[in-house]
Formats: structure tokens, C-alpha cells, sequence
């Protein structure tokens, strides 16, 4: 059974998706802006929304932090660059992948 876990690197602007302690996959992310930066720290996925709409792409995967996430969006140019709120942004078919895989409660560690 799969025991998966995200990493998302800051400075690499990578999103990281393992099972254990083996990459699976990584996929390029857009970042928060030098105003309003995404957080460092631990956190777990809370709630899964599909097809929330807007700029939040395809789908919406809720942080336990309030307010932040990692979501699709309606703006693919923005992926690789700091552009967000402090959420992770992804391309629109690479956060369905990861949203069908991983299952609440799934460990995200943000880091530089």
C-alpha cells in the first residue's frame, strides 16, 4: 500500500509527490509572491474540492493552514513563477493527477 507524502521546494519551484521516502513524480509550481510568500512549515491535506472555478483551475486541495492550498489554474502561464497568494498553483491536469492519488490527511511539507 501506498504511504504517499508531498514535498514542495521553493526555490526549485518543484512540488515533490513520494511514497516513502521514493519520488514519484514531480511536477512545476507557481509559488506566492515576494508580498505574500507560501509558507514554510508542515502541514496535512484537509479538504478536496473538484471544479471549484475561477482561478483555482481543476481542482482545490485544502491545506491545514487556513486559507491556503494547492490548486489548479486558469492561468497555466503562471506555473514556474511567483504569482500567488501563498498557495501552490499547478497545471490544471498535473493537480487532478495528484488529487485522485493522494488521500486526506496526506503529509505536505513546504521548504526552501
Amino acid at each position: 500500500m501506498a504511504t504517499y507524502r508531498i514535498i514542495v521546494d521553493i526555490s526549485q519551484r518543484k512540488l515533490h509527490l513520494l511514497d516513502g521516502n521514493r519520488v514519484v513524480r514531480s511536477f512545476p509550481v507557481g509559488i506566492g509572491k515576494i508580498a505574500t510568500k507560501t509558507p514554510l512549515g508542515e502541514y496535512r491535506i484537509v479538504n478536496k474540492v473538484p471544479n471549484p472555478g475561477g482561478a483555482y483551475g481543476a481542482y482545490w486541495m485544502g491545506l491545514s493552514r487556513p486559507h491556503y492550498g494547492i490548486h489548479g489554474t486558469n492561468r497555466p502561464s503562471s506555473i514556474g513563477h511567483l504569482v500567488s497568494h501563498g498557495c501552490i498553483r499547478m497545471y490544471n491536469n498535473d493537480v487532478v493527477y495528484l488529487a485522485k492519488l493522494v488521500p486526506l490527511q496526506t503529509r505536505v511539507t513546504i521548504r526552501k
